[in-house]
C-alpha cells in the first residue's frame, strides 16, 4: 500500500479536486474532498501511515490511521469503487486489533515488554477468513449463465486478439472457456486446498499462476500482488521462522531459539469471550451482506443493486449511451442536458450503466437547473445499455422523473428488469 498510494499521487487531481460533482455512497453525502492541498497532504499520511505498519512503528495508531484514511479515500466517488480498495480498507480495520508488532518490529525494539513469538490464534483465523472469503464469494458470483457460456471473458480477449504471439490464440473461444471454468474452479476450492497440506503447495502455485495472469491481461491495480503476498496466511504460522532458519543454515548462522509456547487455558476469560463474540458478529456481517442482491428481483448484473461489497469481479461487460432531458411541465419545454458539461470523461462513462449512478446526478442536475430558476422542472432518462454483447435495451423507464425520486434501499421500480437474452 504505502507503493500503490505513492503512485497514485499524479491521480489525486483528476479523481478528486477536478470534478465539480462526486457519486457518493447511500447516506454519505455529507463525504468531501478536502479543499486546497488537503487530499495530497491525506495521501501523504496514509503513505506515512502504510510505512509504520510496515516496520511496527507506532503500529496500531498507524494501523487506525490507514483505517480511517483509506476508508474515506475510498468513500469519496463510486466512479473509482474497486474491490482491492474495500478489502483493503477491511485488512487495515483487522489490523488494528491484530497484534501483528510483537516481534521484528520497531515497538518491540523500544519496547521490549511487548515482544512475544506467539499471537493469538484468533487472530490468524480471523485475517485468514478475510482473506478467504473474496475467493469464495467471487467463485458463488461465477454460478450465473454467462460466466457458463464464457462471458464477458470472450469479448475482453477478442479484444487482445492484436497482441503479438499471444493475441491469436486469446482470441480462440475455448480459451475464454479455460479462463471461465478455470477461474470458477479455483475460487470455490482453493480456500479449502490451501488449508489441507496435501495440497497446499499446488493450490498456492495456482493462485500464483491465476494471479499472475490476471496482472497480465486485465488493468486491475495492486490487487493481484495483494492476494499473493495475502494467501501466503494459509501457510503453517511458523513459516516465516522456518524460512529464516533455513537461510540462516546456508549462511553458517547460529539458528534462532525456538519460541516457548504457554499451554492454552482451560477456559476462556471474559476479554477472550468479548472477542470472539465482537469478531464472529463481524464474520456474520461480513457472510450475510454480499448475498443481499438475493433481496432485489431481476439480474443483478444489470439492475447493479447490491453487486457492490459483493465480491462480484469482473463479471460483466456493459456499455451504452444515456441521455438526459429536463422537462419544465408550466411551459412543456424540454431540453436535453448533455452531463458531460458537469462531469469528468470517466465519471461519465462509470456513470451511463449504473442506475444509482444515473439517479444520483438526475437529482443533482435538478438542483442546479432550479438554481437558475427552473423551480418545477422533472429529468428524464433515456439509457441503452448493452450486457455482456447483447443489444442494447432500455436500463430505465423514460417516463419516470428521477428528479423527484428519493434515494432509497429498497428495490427500485423505475429500473427495468425484463432483461431479454440475445
Amino acid at each position: 500500500m504505502l507503493l500503490d498510494v505513492v503512485r497514485s499521487f499524479p491521480s489525486i487531481q483528476p479523481a478528486y479536486l477536478e470534478p465539480s460533482f462526486h457519486f457518493t455512497f447511500y447516506g454519505l453525502d455529507w463525504v468531501r474532498p478536502w479543499p486546497g492541498h488537503g487530499m495530497y497532504v491525506h495521501f501523504g499520511v496514509l503513505a506515512l501511515a502504510a510505512l509504520f505498519i510496515t516496520i511496527g512503528l507506532c503500529y496500531r495508531a498507524a494501523a487506525l490511521v490507514f483505517f480511517i484514511g483509506v476508508s474515506y479515500v475510498f468513500l469519496l466517488e463510486q466512479g473509482t469503487y474497486l474491490n482491492h480498495i474495500y478489502l483493503i480498507a477491511l485488512l487495515s480495520f483487522l489490523l488494528i486489533f491484530v497484534p501483528a508488532h510483537r516481534a521484528g518490529s520497531v515497538d518491540a525494539w523500544l519496547r521490549p515488554g511487548l515482544r512475544s513469538q506467539v499471537a493469538p490464534v484468533w487472530a490468524l483465523w480471523l485475517l485468514r477468513a478475510q482473506v478467504g472469503l473474496p475467493y469464495f464469494y467471487g467463485g458463488v458470483a461465477k454460478l450465473n449463465p454467462d460466466w457458463l457460456r464464457g462471458l464477458p471473458l470472450k469479448l475482453w480477449l477478442e479484444d487482445y486478439a492484436e497482441r503479438p504471439v499471444i493475441g491469436p490464440l486469446l482470441a480462440q473461444d475455448w480459451v475464454a472457456y479455460l479462463f471461465s471454468y478455470g477461474g470458477l474452479a479455483l475460487d470455490l476450492l482453493i480456500v479449502p486446498a490451501l488449508l489441507w497440506a496435501r495440497t497446499r503447495p499446488w493450490a498456492y502455485a495456482l493462485a500464483l499462476g491465476f494471479h499472475l495472469t490476471n496482472s497480465l491481461v486485465f488493468d486491475i491495480g495492486v490487487f493481484p500482488w495483494l492476494m499473493i503476498a495475502a494467501t501466503t496466511i494459509f501457510f503453517p504460522p511458523d513459516w516465516p521462522r522456518r524460512l529464516r532458519s533455513r537461510l540462516a543454515a546456508l549462511a553458517q548462522l547460529p539458528p534462532s531459539p525456538a519460541p516457548a509456547l504457554s499451554p492454552p487455558p482451560t477456559r476462556l476469560g471474559r476479554a477472550e469471550r468479548v472477542t470472539l463474540g465482537l469478531f464472529s458478529a463481524y464474520l456474520a456481517w461480513q457472510l450475510l451482506f454480499p448475498l443481499r442482491h438475493w433481496l432485489y428481483p431481476g439480474d443483478v448484473a444489470w439492475t447493479e443493486e447490491g453487486h457492490k461489497f459483493a465480491w462480484r469481479m469482473k463479471l460483466r461487460d456493459k456499455h451504452g449511451s444515456v441521455r438526459f432531458y429536463a422537462h419544465d411541465p408550466a411551459t412543456r419545454e424540454t431540453l436535453r442536458v448533455d452531463p458531460r458539461r458537469y462531469l469528468a470523461r470517466w465519471q461519465y462513462y462509470e456513470m451511463a450503466a449504473r442506475p444509482e449512478m444515473i439517479h444520483q446526478f438526475a437529482r443533482h442536475l435538478a438542483d442546479r437547473l432550479r438554481a437558475q430558476g427552473r423551480d418545477a422542472v422533472e429529468i428524464h432518462v433515456v439509457a441503452r445499455i448493452s450486457l455482456n454483447g447483447r443489444e442494447p435495451q432500455l436500463l430505465i423507464d423514460p417516463e419516470v422523473d428521477l428528479a423527484a425520486v428519493r434515494p432509497s434501499l429498497r428495490p427500485a421500480p423505475w429500473i427495468l428488469r425484463d432483461l431479454a437474452d440475445r
